[in-house]
Formats: C-alpha cells, sequence, structure tokens
C-alpha cells in the first residue's frame, strides 16, 4: 500500500540510520581482575575486642516497664503537688470568699433565652439578691441572697 504513496509521504516512512556502536565505558563484571583475592576473616579476628575485657551489656528498659515508671513517678509528682497545696490550702483566710456559702443558691441548665433580669426577678420575691454572677458562657448564673 505504501509503495502507492507520493516521495513526500515515503520519505516519513523511511528508516533512520543504524545506531553508532560505542565501546563500554567499564569492563562486564567477568572481565574485572580484583587487585586482592577474596579472602576470609581470619586476619581481622586480632582487630576484635576480647569477650573478657568487654563490659557486660546493659539491660534496655522494656516498653511496659517504661510506661510503669512513667505511671509511678506521674503518681509520686501528683502526690507531692496534693501534698504543698494542702499545706498551703487556707479557707479562712481566703479572700475571694464571702458571706455563708450554705447561702448560696447555683442555677444550672438555664434556657438560653433566659436573660439576668429575668432570674433577677424571680429569685428577688424571696429576699435581696447580695451578688449575682455569671458562671459560664451560656451555661447558667450564680444567685447569692443576702444573710437575714
Amino acid at each position: 500500500m505504501t509503495q502507492f504513496l507520493p516521495p513526500n509521504l515515503l520519505a516519513l516512512f523511511a528508516p533512520r540510520d543504524p545506531i553508532p556502536y560505542l565501546p563500554p565505558l567499564e569492563k562486564l563484571p567477568h572481565e574485572k581482575h580484583h587487585n586482592q583475592p577474596y579472602c576470609g576473616i581470619a586476619p581481622y579476628i586480632r582487630e576484635f575486642e576480647d569477650p573478657r575485657d568487654a563490659p557486660p551489656p546493659t539491660r534496655a528498659e522494656t516498653r511496659e516497664e517504661r510506661m510503669e515508671r512513667k505511671r509511678r513517678e506521674k503518681i509520686e509528682r501528683r502526690q507531692q503537688e496534693v501534698e504543698t497545696e494542702l499545706k498551703m490550702w487556707d479557707p479562712h483566710n481566703d479572700p475571694n470568699a464571702q458571706g455563708d456559702a450554705f447561702k448560696t443558691l447555683f442555677v444550672a441548665r438555664v434556657n438560653y433565652d433566659t436573660t439576668e433580669s429575668k432570674l433577677r426577678r424571680e429569685f428577688e420575691v424571696y429576699g435581696p439578691i447580695k451578688r449575682d454572677g455569671y458562671m459560664a458562657p451560656e451555661n447558667g448564673y450564680l444567685m447569692e441572697a443576702a444573710p437575714e
């Protein structure tokens, strides 16, 4: 079929020139000559250290032992922190403590639409409110009734 094509298209199907031969860059593995023949390790035995002179091997900590050690250290550290905090704790000299703790009223699960003025109006029926405080965002209020 290609013999019927015009010469300009036949030139596109002409074979290329063959790849020129180049000698290999290095010798093949079976042609290489080694400078030193292969030998055993006997000549190098004297380079090793004597096992009698070597220090005994140290035993590494396993994963379970390391986790147990860290757990014990954490418990001891926390116990010391609790002891120091317990020594420093003095509820009678707390500057933030005001009034009688038994007269504090905590209101929880308050509807999000409830405002502070609505809560104040509901609780003023039972007596004057000494102080009210906002505990956490959108979670509730702290109301303190005045001592009577």
